[in-house]
């Protein structure tokens, strides 16, 4: 007979026997009888696992349940964790403030570009295409932007560079500050762009025109502002636009400009020194250096005791010049020299084995010299070569007294430099500034490699390529704070900046013994492993954001984000500092 008003449920019973405490979970029924509330037991579910007796009391009360494979679904993943550092970065630097001090479209948009340019650099129609695969499109609001609009903002941040390089020299630099400036080129796939010339290819690409830039940066490296040249631009000829930004746009009276003596040739440095106020650090050619051993100035023995020392000579009048030597170079310089010599030495030998065969139409003195200039121009061994050529005839030997000539400047090299105060600038701080160049050079790594794909360069007008070059500058900008900011993750040298004032200037620079063990293990010191910044921003990458529906009688839709794992969780922790 059934009991009016009967309900179930799970009751937990707590029983005392012999000084402990015992539970029971007893599936009841309660109803009433008489006025009175009666219980009868069912079951025992006291063996059920805990997640299991909570099934079991929620379903007595009501709820419902079903299969999460029949009725929860994932409409869509996409990557997030990127995206999410990238902005968090951006945001820190207060980029968008950088570009224009107001929100509009086009500012959304050319962030949107810069950041996309360090996930997954190309196109700009590609961009508007792959930011639709992870979450930058959603959370910029760009997702119906289309590769006009991304020309049109392209446009729109040229008309401002000048602006925001202004803006970037006003945070980054101050009065008396290094500058860091160098030239580089990239291969220009087509015809049709003016600034396309052939010139000096750096790519190696023969045949192919090239477009020239000059990136100016402050004394780490950080990118501030870069011009754009024809590809038959001569370097040196990119100093005068340099010499303008110091002061006109930038409002510094007082700089000292770091240039390689490619760049900063005796003419450029003569027209420097009209400019009071403006510094400058370089080194001397070779044959400014052959002069200087020549004349006595310079001399090995100075090196004796020392592997720096500056000297005074009449031929570089006002300029401290600090004369350094190395002899792990002078080694290397002696090796690479015989290798040359040597493969030289195999093609002469060729040739000189072709001219005795050539008995029946013998080679003529002028045949002979164009064969021979090809094989002593191919490695640049022309001046220690002494060539005998006549009619069907040819020998050759080494030019002794010039390898002793060139022996001598093994493992030499000069800082020269304007700056007089040896207090502001010691010699060994003359060398080092000018050893940062190396930072301009890892910029240009970044621009022209995997990281950022400078090129191949997509657009057919100038104003364009300009735009694109310098999107790219401001993408860097933003990845060369990122390596900052998770040096800890990376292998990278945490120790460097600190141990660069103490270390010695001429000696190859050696990593600090956490650089090393993380080489060694491929851990970083938490014990994580360790990333290129390529690897570790793909890791970021795996942390996705998902888009789910429940499909019960009313369906619903909600995004849920993984929860991070802790090696994204410490990159996050490390951007927020």
């Amino acid at each position: 007979m059934r009991k009016p008003d009967a309900a179930m449920h799970v009751a937990k019973i707590k029983r005392q026997h012999d000084g402990r405490t015992y539970v029971s979970y007893l599936l009841r029924r309660s109803y009433r009888q008489g006025g009175r509330v009666r219980h009868q037991t069912l079951g025992n579910l006291s063996h059920l696992p805990p997640a299991t007796l909570d099934l079991v009391r929620r379903s007595l009360q009501g709820e419902a349940f079903f299969a999460g494979q029949d009725h929860f679904r994932i409409l869509n993943s996409k990557p997030h964790g990127h995206v999410e550092a990238l902005l968090l970065t951006c945001r820190r630097l207060g980029l968008e403030q950088l570009l224009a001090s107001k929100p509009c479209p086009e500012r959304t948009l050319v962030l949107a570009l810069i950041v996309q340019r360090i996930l997954n650099p190309g196109s700009k129609l590609a961009a508007t295409r792959q930011w639709q695969d992870t979450t930058l499109a959603e959370e910029l609001g760009v997702a119906q932007a289309d590769y006009k609009q991304a020309y049109a903002a392209l446009d729109w941040l040229l008309r401002r560079q000048r602006r925001i390089e202004n803006k970037l020299a006003t945070k980054h630099l101050r009065e008396g500050a290094v500058v860091l400036y160098d030239v580089s080129s990239s291969s220009y796939e087509g015809y049709t762009c003016p600034l396309a010339q052939y010139g000096y290819n750096r790519d190696g690409k023969k045949g192919l025109p090239s477009i020239v830039y000059g990136l100016l940066t402050d004394r780490d490296g950080r990118p501030l502002a870069l011009d754009v040249y024809p590809g038959n631009t001569a370097d040196p000829s990119t100093i005068p636009d340099q010499v303008r930004k110091r002061r006109r746009r930038f409002g510094l009276t007082r700089v000292v400009l770091v240039g390689d003596r490619g760049l900063l040739t005796q003419a450029r440095i003569d027209t420097l020194k009209q400019y009071p106020g403006l510094g400058w650090i370089s080194a001397l050619r070779s044959d400014d250096i052959r002069e200087l051993l020549a004349k006595g100035t310079l001399s090995r023995s100075l090196f004796d005791a020392v592997n720096l020392a500056e000297i005074v000579s009449p031929d570089f009048p006002g300029e401290r010049l600090v004369a350094c030597y190395n002899p792990l170079l002078n080694e290397r310089r002696r090796q690479q020299r015989e290798r040359l010599l040597v493969a030289t030495e195999e093609g002469l030998r060729k040739l000189e084995a072709e001219v005795r065969r050539r008995t029946q139409t013998p080679l003529t003195a002028a045949a002979i010299g164009v064969k021979a200039g090809r094989v002593i121009g191919k490695y640049k061994m022309a001046k220690h070569v002494q060539l005998h050529i006549a009619d069907n005839s040819f020998s050759w030997c080494r030019d002794q007294a010039t390898l002793t000539r060139e022996e001598q400047l093994d493992g030499i090299y000069v800082i020269r430099t304007s700056e007089p105060s040896t207090t502001t600038f010691p010699a060994a701080d003359c060398v080092r500034t000018y050893k940062r160049l190396t930072l301009v050079e890892q910029a240009f790594r970044c621009l022209k490699g995997l990281d950022l794909r400078v090129r191949p360069i997509y657009h057919r007008v100038a104003p364009r390529v300009r735009a694109h070059l310098f999107l790219c500058l401001l993408a860097y900008y933003v990845e060369w704070h990122m390596r900052k900011a998770l040096q800890p993750l990376l292998y990278e040298d945490e120790e460097l900046e600190n141990a660069r004032p103490q270390r010695d200037p001429i000696k190859p620079a050696e990593p600090s013994p956490s650089a090393q063990e993380k080489k060694k293990t491929h851990q970083t010191s938490s014990g994580e492993p360790a990333h290129s910044f390529a690897t570790l921003l793909a890791h970021l990458g795996t942390r996705t954001r998902n888009t789910v529906q429940i499909t019960a009688a009313e369906p619903t839709t909600f995004q849920q984000l993984a929860e991070p794992d802790p090696l994204q969780a410490e990159a996050l922790r490390l951007l927020t500092l």
